[in-house]
């Protein structure tokens, strides 16, 4: 996918305000999350990318998402709570949202449409799933089980900071 218009689709922060990709960064890396899943382990490798590419233009942004068996049930400030207590998280953590089905944001109905690296688009599978967004709109997409540290992610985000 390559629209640009994804960049400016409005979103709410976690203290409810609007706001878009292009308010977080030039590159951004969009991640359904949640507090009790197998993958959480994940937002310590996210942190990382944060910690790494931050200054250079680059977010990691997270949308907690309970779609998935309920495992993300909490409050957002439960939310907030466990990102920053049990993974030091600094990159924002926004409203939660449906990922899925009819009543999903309106930034995920045009993010699922990019297709994965197998060429399948559609629904997000899990938690996790990754979207890294380029300054030009185009979309990349990371099924959940690939972690943020995979040099296919890496590399991509790179090469975005670097054009």
């Amino acid at each position: 996918m390559s629209d640009s218009a994804v960049r400016s689709i409005p979103f709410r922060d976690a203290d409810g305000n609007e706001k878009t990709l292009d308010d977080l960064g030039e590159v951004v890396l969009v991640v359904n999350v949640a507090s009790k899943c197998g993958l959480t382990p994940q937002y310590e490798q996210l942190e990382e990318l944060q910690r790494l590419y931050g200054d250079r233009g680059f977010s990691v942004v997270g949308f907690p998402c309970n779609q998935f068996f309920g495992q993300e049930p909490g409050s957002m400030e439960q939310i907030l709570d466990f990102c920053s207590t049990t993974y030091g998280v600094t990159f924002p953590i926004n409203d939660k949202v449906k990922v899925n089905g009819k009543n999903a944001a309106d930034l995920y109905k045009a993010l699922k449409q990019t297709e994965d690296a197998g060429g399948k688009a559609g629904r997000v599978e899990w938690n996790f799933e990754k979207f890294l967004v380029l300054p030009d709109g185009e979309v990349i997409r990371f099924r959940p089980k690939q972690k943020p540290d995979d040099p296919a992610i890496v590399s991509a985000i790179e090469s975005a900071l670097t054009r």
